[in-house]
């Protein structure tokens, strides 16, 4: 899951961003609220993490922001202060949880979590599609019961399908997923990724769970029952232009060059 952690405080920033990688998050760092709103707009993030006192402007404002231009990505406050007062006006912007300094690790990471399952639709921490079953608390994979070990790359391609079970996604969604736009490989590597990810399932015994969608992406059925193993890929409709994310849209575009799925 990819968080973006907004934080003017070098030191907290730099301490927060270790715990969060540490429970396998992906953290980008915005220090001031402008960079905060133009990163939200810009790439497509499971939650944002955000202090409330920025150099430039308030929290407050920066959520504000963001739910006029219709950015719906969760924001966790996380602060110091701690007033009624505070967390009421918090919420009323469009905050979607309050936490407050000095807080336990633990505890911010669950209530991370919860807000990003509530976001996503789901109201329980474990994802399934069919036999497939995936644990966002402990990370643990399993097809019918049996373990699947996967990489931390294959393991967020899977969490990110599950999440999304049911539509299309593009390369340039997974790359923006996995490297948030830094350092960003070929899009070839999107499909090594699947490749392996699928050989892994189809181990476990779960054939054909994710659906080649040619010329646009993959997905993984809301149906998904892993059981046709001569089942050929299917051309799937993809859903309208509006219903991705805006800055999907506009970055698949400008990698048309870079290659489409094969």
């Amino acid at each position: 899951m990819r968080v973006l952690l907004v934080e003017p405080n070098t030191a907290l920033a730099s301490m927060e961003t270790s715990q969060l990688h540490a429970v396998g998050f992906m953290v980008d760092h915005a220090a001031s609220g402008h960079d905060a709103v133009a990163m939200l707009k810009l790439y497509d993030y499971d939650i944002a993490v955000m202090e409330l006192g920025l150099p430039d402007m308030e929290g407050y404002d920066v959520v504000r922001r963001c739910r006029a231009a219709r950015i719906t990505t969760p924001v966790l406050i996380l602060s110091s202060r701690a007033s009624p007062q505070a967390k009421v006006k918090a919420f009323s912007t469009g905050a979607d949880d309050y936490v407050t300094r000095p807080y336990d690790a633990m505890e911010l990471t669950a209530r991370m979590q919860a807000v990003i399952r509530r976001s996503k639709g789901y109201s329980e921490p474990t994802l399934q599609a069919g036999m497939l079953r995936l644990s966002l608390d402990s990370r643990d994979v399993s097809v019918n019961g049996r373990s699947v070990h996967l990489t931390g790359k294959e393991y967020m391609i899977l969490e990110l399908l599950l999440l999304r079970k049911g539509m299309v996604l593009t390369k340039d969604a997974f790359l923006n997923h996995l490297y948030g736009g830094m350092d960003e490989p070929e899009m070839k590597i999107i499909d090594v990724f699947v490749c392996k990810l699928r050989k892994k399932l189809q181990k476990a015994g779960g054939e054909n769970l994710i659906t080649t969608v040619w010329g646009q992406g993959y997905m993984l059925r809301d149906d998904a029952v892993g059981t046709d193993t001569n089942a050929p890929a299917m051309d799937l409709p993809v859903p309208a232009e509006g219903e991705l994310p805006p800055h999907v849209a506009a970055r698949a575009t400008s990698r048309d060059a870079r290659g489409s799925l094969t």
